[in-house]
């Protein structure tokens, strides 16, 4: 146990990703499948700036949520994995986005992951983080068919419908 810390568990994971970055970078990484640098920071709906996010990665690969890999495509580019811990925050993100869905004022293209993964509960979440196990830790390709495809084809619908006139 770090010096001056209580041992306590909700503290310690406070002080790791309680800062206004950190669990929005796991997010895209997560649910958006940003694995750059630059993905990251250009589809940032919050507008993280480029030093705070290059500072969370760190944080982030210090703490062992995130694995920091050269990219055979570019020789300049990193290729950021969830590791085994962050894999493990699926039901906590699920539980936070269906607080939020529920208690704050959300646009529905932004809360339909968070319902989705409510609705689908446990067996959902196990499967969803099975997949990022294989893609982020096999280094298998995205499925077609799994769990992240389910919810990033729920957000495109639920956007397409936010944009039409009523």
């Amino acid at each position: 146990m770090p010096d001056g810390k209580s041992g306590c568990p909700i503290n310690l994971t406070a002080e790791l990703l309680g800062d206004r970055w950190s669990l929005v970078v796991l997010r895209d990484v997560m649910f958006g499948g940003h694995r750059h640098f630059r993905e990251l920071l250009t589809n940032s709906i919050e507008g993280i700036a480029s030093n705070i996010l290059a500072s969370r990665l760190s944080k982030l690969v210090d703490a062992g949520l995130l694995s920091r890999h050269d990219d055979p495509s570019h020789r300049q580019k990193i290729d950021y994995r969830l590791t085994e811990a962050a894999i493990e925050l699926v039901p906590v993100m699920a539980q936070l986005g269906a607080w939020g869905s529920r208690w704050l004022p959300t646009s529905p293209e932004l809360s339909i992951r968070a319902e989705l993964l409510a609705a689908g509960g446990p067996d959902m979440w196990q499967r969803f983080m099975d997949e990022l196990r294989a893609t982020h830790l096999e280094g298998h390709p995205q499925r077609a068919d799994g769990v992240l495809a389910e919810l990033a084809l729920a957000y495109e619908r639920a956007a397409a419908k936010a944009d039409r006139p009523r």
